[in-house]
């Protein structure tokens, strides 16, 4: 019984600002606050239906599924939709529960333009990494087979996976960050597809983007600092809430 406080406490540290920043979120707008979601789990349960027909089958694979060997230019044009489109050999339901879990979140966190940004940069991380893979051939390191080439990809997984990394590393919710990156090395050592090199692509596009953003926002403090432009107690005033919580909160826990 007496290590309860003390896992609270950590329940509260980890998950604290994500759950204040969902109370605070549903509290100002309420459902409005989902729209992205919203929109986005209705377009994907639409995109299903659709390619099940034997009408619509045809135009969502033109319009969204995405190949490697596909011209650049084209797979640039259907990696949006792509991520709407679910895998065939998958069941819906499953990537339904993953956008309006983490759509949500993310929705809620970073708000709706953020959330697209984010989602459709791990996304095409994942696609471009596929040409780069098998371009490098199967005995590189991060080398894809060449039969890779012509394997469907699509589904919310690498965007998923992207802005799950990105709202842990937003709210400091180190360990669950953590675990999802452990998760998707354990997917690609347990079963080494296209699919689990891409969530991998993924998450290291959006760590680069984290570290980009935490030494922007050092560097900011910094200059304020040394421009005399802070409080009357000298302090660089704190514009970011990344830099409100106390100096051993500001490391990144990647």
């Amino acid at each position: 019984m007496s290590r309860l406080p003390a896992l609270r406490r950590a329940a509260v540290r980890e998950w604290g600002p994500l759950v204040t920043a969902v109370r605070r979120g549903l509290a100002g707008r309420g459902v409005r606050a989902l729209a992205l979601t919203t929109g986005a789990v209705a377009l994907t349960a639409a995109v299903q239906l659709t390619q099940n027909q034997a009408w619509g089958y045809r135009p969502v694979q033109n319009l969204g599924a995405v190949r490697a060997e596909d011209p650049l230019w084209l797979a640039l044009l259907r990696t949006p939709l792509s991520l709407f489109v679910p895998a065939l050999d998958l069941p819906v339901w499953g990537a339904l529960a993953q956008i309006l879990l983490v759509f949500g979140l993310a929705e809620l966190c970073l708000g709706r333009w953020r959330t697209l940004a984010v989602a459709y940069l791990a996304t095409l991380a994942g696609t471009l990494y596929a040409r780069i893979g098998i371009a490098l051939g199967p005995e590189g390191f991060v080398g894809l087979p060449a039969s890779d080439a012509q394997v469907v990809d699509t589904g919310p997984s690498a965007a998923v996976v992207g802005l799950a990394v990105y709202v842990c590393h937003q709210r400091r919710a180190r360990f669950t960050g953590a675990l999802v990156v452990l998760a998707m090395v354990v997917e690609v050592l347990v079963k080494d597809n296209l699919a689990g090199r891409e969530h991998l692509a993924a998450v290291a596009a959006v760590l680069v983007v984290c570290r980009v953003r935490e030494w922007r926002g050092r560097r900011r403090v910094q200059d304020l600092g040394a421009g005399g432009g802070g409080t009357r107690s000298g302090a660089p005033p704190m514009r970011s809430w990344n830099f409100r919580r106390g100096p051993a909160q500001r490391t990144s826990w990647w």
